[in-house]
């Protein structure tokens, strides 16, 4: 297990002008970002070689979920990419799952999404069409697929962190979403619904924290990022 969780700053931004100013502010602190879907699909590619020539480590937060093949041929462009981690949806069930494995290879560590922090229970069992006991269970479910089909991780809430790690160790890596401090616990429009702070992420075994709001959305990004440092050593 890391001896702490490493933290990846989350590009939520609409354009490649938008990212540059949050690297340049954040310059030589940070040197590991998401790039989700809104600024893939704007940017494309050239966001990940432009944060590649700037030093810095690319995770790939796509949530694919399609039939095998395709996603065994997206994995593998995301390899090509360089890109260090790359997130796909566990409910696309164990063939796809494989098939991102081994469409990514070893450079490329292919991370399986198992529930949304934006849900709860009551929606987690309606978007699945069947009642679920407990989060936990579900994300338990899910990760071990992931550890079955060689997975290097799986994604999923702090509060679910903990028993990922109770029942695999360090054969699977959690990352988890949803950091949130004193100052960015309520925001306009947020809609993570299970959050935890730096320090419980840390203390619940997570490997990797994606670290959003918390400082993109502080009057001070470079600041509130070394606070966050602080908190998760």
């Amino acid at each position: 297990m890391s001896p702490r969780p490493q933290p990846i700053i989350a590009l939520d931004v609409p354009s490649l002008a938008d990212a540059r100013a949050l690297v340049a502010t954040l310059g030589a602190r940070a040197d590991f970002y998401k790039v989700g879907l809104q600024l893939f699909s704007a940017e494309g590619p050239r966001v990940v070689d432009w944060l590649h020539a700037e030093g810095k480590r690319v995770f790939l937060d796509l949530k694919l979920h399609d039939i095998p093949s395709t996603v065994r041929k997206a994995a593998a462009s995301a390899k090509r990419l360089n890109v260090a981690l790359l997130t796909i949806h566990g409910l696309g069930g164990e063939a796809m799952v494989r098939a991102a494995v081994e469409g990514a290879g070893e450079q490329t560590g292919v991370l399986v999404v198992t529930v949304l922090t934006s849900m709860d229970l009551a929606t987690a069992s309606a978007a699945l069409g069947r009642p679920l006991a407990s989060l936990r269970d579900e994300v338990l479910r899910l990760a071990a697929l992931a550890a079955g089909t060689g997975a290097h991780g799986v994604v999923c809430a702090g509060a679910e962190c903990a028993a990922v790690r109770a029942a695999h160790g360090t054969r699977l890596e959690p990352l988890v979403p949803g950091i949130r401090t004193a100052a960015t616990a309520a925001i306009a429009g947020d809609d993570q619904s299970r959050v935890v702070t730096p320090e419980e992420a840390s203390l619940a075994g997570a490997a990797y924290v994606v670290v959003g709001r918390a400082v993109t959305a502080a009057p001070d990004p470079l600041a509130a990022l070394e606070g966050v440092l602080t908190r998760l050593s």
